[in-house]
This record gives C-alpha cells, structure tokens and sequence, in this order.
C-alpha cells in the first residue's frame, strides 16, 4: 500500500496541486486547460494507447475478450444509472442528466489510466490493452450516447423550424469514430490480429508524445479545479458516491460471477474506481450545463480517490482469495 501511495497516487496530487496553484496565481486560465486536454486526447493519448496494443498479440487479445465484454457491460449500466438517478430522483433535465452521466458515470481511464495503473503494475501489453478496451468503450460509445442525449434534450426544449431537417441521431457515433483517440487504438488492435510485427525502432517516435499524456492531463485537470467555484451539495455526493464506490463494486461482483482473470479484474476495478471522467467537464463547458455541481464532484472523488484506491485494490486481492480465482 505505501509503494501505491508513494509511486501512484502522491505524484498525482503534486502534479495536480502545481496545476491548481497555477491556475490560482494566473499562469494559465482555464481556455489553457482546454488546450492542454486537446494535446493529450489528440496526440499524447493516443500515441500511448497505440503503443501499448500493438505490442500485444492475438493469444492476449483473446485472452482479454472476456474483459471486454464485462467492462462494456458494466460501464454502460454503470452510465445510465447516474442517467436515471438524477434524472428521476434529482428530477434533471435530459441534458443535464446526459452530462452527469457522462461525468460519474466514466471513468477518466484516458487521463489518468497511465498514472495509476502503471506504477502498480508495471509497463506491460497487459496494463496498456485495458487501458485501451476502457478507452475505447468510453470515448468511442459512451460519449455519443451522452451527446445524442444531451442533443435530444436541447431540441425538446427548441422544437425544430419549419423545414429543418432532424439530425442524424448517428452523427455523435461517426463523429466520436474520427477521433485519434478512438479510432488509433481500433487500428492497433486490427494490426495485431492481422499479425504484423512492430519494429522497436519506431518506438521512440511514439514514446516522446505519448510520455507527455499522464503529466499534461494531470496538470491541466488542476487548472481546471482552479478556474471554477466548489460547491459540494446533494448532487456531488451522489455521484461521488456512484462512480467511487458502485462502479467498482459493480466491475469487482460481475468479474467474480464470471472468473475473470485475477490480474485483469484488479485493473479493472481499479479502473473503474477513477475520478469521474474529465472529458464530461469538458463536454458540460461546451455545453453550459452542469458545469458547477460537475466540477465539485469531480474534485470532491478526485481527493477521495487517494483512499479508494488503496482501499478497492485490497477489497479485490481478498475477494480473489475468497473465491479461489488465483
């Protein structure tokens, strides 16, 4: 547990604070936060993923189906859980509900996923393949579904005019698929099962950029922090609460129902017990929407999150023992 605070969690807090401290004296705004993200889920990010599948090979790959299919099932409940939890309870509207779950109900597996699960456990095809399945389920399905709901909700409030057309419901989907996050990974897991071999000596082109992604988005989600006002309320606690402890929980039930492999199912619990995902902060400032009570859940899982981690990576080691899945 120190090694896990020491090389995992505490480099994320200095990292952010410096961000935070930033912000607040001035350094960089909030418009250079959204810029930073950019580079990370542009270029940094996707270099990462990219190669981290293209080192694997197709027994890996096959190995890994069944984490696919769980972490998609999972993840997609998991998202509109929160949809339906504030949209029935909390009594939100369609669109603020979509940006609540795209915030608590993702895991921010693109910004923090390098930071966290490779100093536990180590730089390998293994970390970087769950990293990459997360990835894409997140940026590739779960953000068009929270775009078309937000999208939907905006036009009940606006009809259409006389005459204009209804927007393809399948353009967040397309939109999201043009995506180097999205579509870089894809092509790395296509390039591996057609057999092809990487050559180590494009490896540095890659690793220059992509070592960039865990700092920069870690840096920038302290500006963020910095640029806007706090308020914890009813609201924030809920989806700290689902997104910290449900998720995970949820993730670690269905990977013990299913035997899942000991390794994989502790980086994807751990994975689920991320913050909430930052692309949803950044969706809810394109938007105007949610963006106060979402920033203050956002802050208030990220500083829980250096108990839970530690605490969920415990929780799954005994229940692995438990249930003889070692």
């Amino acid at each position: 547990m120190g090694h896990i605070l020491l090389y995992a969690i505490v480099p994320i807090f200095v990292i952010m604070a410096l961000g935070y401290y930033s912000g607040k004296a001035g350094s960089f705004t909030g418009e250079n936060a959204r810029t930073l993200n950019k580079v990370v889920l542009n270029y940094a990010l996707p270099a990462a993923l990219f190669l981290s599948i293209v080192k694997a090979n197709r027994q890996m790959l096959s190995v890994d189906v069944k984490l696919t299919i769980i972490s998609f099932v999972v993840l997609i409940a998991c998202f509109f859980l929160v949809y339906f939890v504030f949209r029935w309870f909390y009594k939100d509207s369609i669109a603020e509900s979509a940006v609540s779950a795209l915030i608590s109900g993702s895991p921010t597996i693109g910004f923090l996923g390098f930071a966290v699960l490779q100093p536990i456990f180590g730089d390998s095809p293994s970390v970087g393949l769950v990293i990459a399945i997360i990835s894409i389920e997140v940026n590739a399905i779960g953000i068009p579904i929270g775009l078309a709901l937000i999208n939907a909700g905006r036009q009940s409030k606006t009809p259409l005019a006389p005459g204009e057309k209804k927007p393809n419901p399948w353009m967040p989907v397309i939109n999201a698929l043009k995506e180097p996050v999205a579509w870089a990974p894809i092509l790395a897991v296509v390039l591996v099962l057609c057999g092809l071999k990487w050559p180590a000596y494009l490896d540095p082109s890659f690793k220059l950029i992509s070592g960039a992604n865990a700092s920069v988005a870690v840096f920038a989600a302290g500006i963020t922090l910095s640029s806007v006002s706090i308020k914890i309320n009813g609201q924030a606690l809920m989806g700290s609460f689902l997104k910290l402890i449900i998720m995970p929980l949820s993730l670690l039930v269905v990977g013990i129902i299913f035997k899942m492999d000991p390794l994989n199912l502790k980086m994807l619990v751990l994975a689920g017990a991320l913050p909430p995902a930052f692309s949803g902060i950044m969706i809810a400032s394109k938007y105007n929407t949610y963006v106060a009570t979402g920033t203050s859940s956002l802050a208030f899982s990220t500083l829980l999150f250096m108990g839970f981690c530690p605490l969920w990576l415990w929780i799954t080691e005994m229940a692995i023992k438990m249930f003889h899945l070692a």
